[in-house]
């Protein structure tokens, strides 16, 4: 019996965990802000390793080729377990940091969050 699973297909059962869906949108602005003057100056390896994770699982390179049953996307698996929670630590300390920024603003009155 022979298991096929695509790389895409593992990537986002990958993104699915640790809240990763729910963090996008401050990923997003989070990388938008490191691009700004500035803005947010992320810890290297939270925001690199990732990346590089991330073009590792969708090129048709990789150490443990994927027709292996079995174990041929164990390699993928592993490092998206490894990449996706510093990625989503990351995202949780630009929140800190652009609410830190935005109390320092005398032009932005505090709101009640309503979630």
């Amino acid at each position: 019996m022979k298991i096929k699973i695509s790389k895409i297909q593992l990537a986002k059962e990958a993104f699915k965990h640790k809240g990763f869906i729910a963090k996008l949108p401050v990923i997003i602005r989070m990388i938008k802000s490191t691009m700004k003057k500035g803005g947010y100056k992320p810890q290297f390896k939270d925001i690199i390793l990732p990346g590089l994770v991330l073009l590792y699982v969708i090129s048709p390179i990789d150490i443990i080729p994927d027709w292996i049953p079995g174990i041929g996307v164990l390699d993928d698996l592993a490092l998206l377990a490894f990449a996706i929670p510093l990625l989503v630590k990351e995202a949780e300390k630009f929140i800190a940091w652009e609410a830190s920024n935005k109390s320092d603003d005398p032009m932005i009155e505090e709101a009640e969050v309503i979630g």
